[in-house]
């Protein structure tokens, strides 16, 4: 039986206590897929849940002592601190050459990010984000009707991400800390941004050219609780909307290709496809359409979306396997940074069209193989396949 790969948790806040733990004690249970032996945080509390949850794992105020005790008999560590700390941690777990899954975003700035990728190819380690939305049933729904071709190439895409407030940490350590830019690094954007952003790559089969964006913030905080932009690639356009004000929490993703399109909202997929038969449209004519409904329960409302961590892991634990030590989820996460960074800045100066460098990706690339980045330019030019 192949060994369990031993990991660390840093940072047992709301997404690693329901999100990630329930996972990895259910593989622990069956199969010994792994072993979380130790975990970190600067919380009392948050350490006594730790140890509830993981009675046989020693518990650390930080991840400083806990690597210094710990290191050599992992294998991987787990960052799910604020963001603001997912750098300086990653750094210090592969100096340690370990391997990193770290939450998104991967890091508050592009050239942490970069530096990372740059850290995680030299110490030959992998470097893994957790973009678990596209683990959730309802966008492996849109990946398969995407795949059979039946709407066409993806040339408009508009995405809505609805909140009527921000995601709450625990309660016993600062509920509202992604209020704080000090430590989240920014708002709903840095957020939910990642989320967006590589959600739009894989629809579009492409990498944006440009961006414009805007934003506002309510209520005297430092972080911004509105944000929307437009993207443009070579292959069509991107709109996308997020906000932590809407009266309702939902989803909603429309894509639009020559042949029909693709609705989501929330678990529903509405799949609507030109008929084309002889004589059915008319030249001129607005066309007829055939319907399509399907539904994946993917639980929305559920913030964890612990049911979507485990095929994560899988791919993690696979990236490992085949030794992918920066794989393209890794360059599209650090992608997603400088798409974030450049966005803030465009917000800033009057929603001003801000250039992107020209990327492109290989619309046949199923499953997805690792390329190596050019030097000096991590995050940026030709991250296709």
């Amino acid at each position: 039986m192949k060994q369990p790969l031993r990991g660390a948790i840093a940072g047992y806040g709301f997404i690693a206590g329901q999100g990630h733990a329930p996972t990895y004690a259910k593989h622990m249970g069956n199969g010994r897929a792994v072993e979380i032996t130790a975990i970190a945080d600067i919380c009392e509390a948050r350490r006594q849940a730790a140890h509830a949850m993981f009675p046989s794992a020693r518990v650390y105020p930080n991840h400083a002592s806990l690597l210094a005790a710990e290191a050599e008999g992992l294998d991987f560590v787990d960052i799910a601190t604020p963001p603001v700390h997912h750098a300086e941690i990653a750094h210090a777990a592969l100096d340690h050459g370990l391997h990193v899954l770290c939450e998104k975003p991967l890091a508050t700035n592009a050239e942490d990010a970069q530096a990372m990728l740059r850290h995680a190819r030299e110490a030959r380690r992998v470097l893994f984000p957790c973009h678990n939305y596209k683990h959730a049933p309802v966008v492996k729904v849109v990946r398969s009707v995407l795949d059979e071709g039946v709407i066409g190439p993806v040339h408009l895409v508009t995405m809505q991400t609805f909140r009527n407030t921000h995601a709450k940490g625990v309660n016993e350590w600062r509920p509202d800390w992604r209020r704080e830019r000090a430590l989240s690094g920014g708002g709903i954007a840095m957020d939910h941004g990642s989320h967006t952003f590589y959600l739009a790559f894989d629809w579009m089969a492409a990498y944006p050219t440009s961006l414009t964006a805007h934003s506002s913030t309510a209520d005297g905080h430092d972080t911004e609780d509105i944000f929307g932009c437009t993207l443009t690639f070579p292959t069509g356009v991107v709109s996308a909307h997020l906000s932590w004000t809407a009266g309702v929490r939902k989803v909603m993703y429309t894509l639009h290709g020559k042949k029909g399109a693709i609705r989501v909202e929330d678990e529903d997929v509405e799949l609507a496809v030109l008929e084309a038969g002889p004589g059915v449209v008319a030249p001129g004519s607005p066309g007829q359409w055939r319907f399509e409904r399907r539904v994946a329960k993917s639980d929305w409302m559920d913030a964890s979306h612990v049911g979507w961590f485990s095929s994560l892991f899988d791919e993690f634990r696979g990236a490992i396997a085949r030794s992918e030590y920066v794989g393209k989820d890794a360059r599209e996460a650090c992608l997603c940074v400088e798409l974030i960074e450049r966005a803030y800045r465009s917000a800033a100066e009057g929603s001003r069209v801000v250039e992107l460098p020209e990327a492109t990706m290989d619309r046949s690339a199923r499953p997805r193989a690792p390329r190596p980045l050019p030097q000096g330019e991590p995050c940026g030019r030709d991250l296709g396949e």
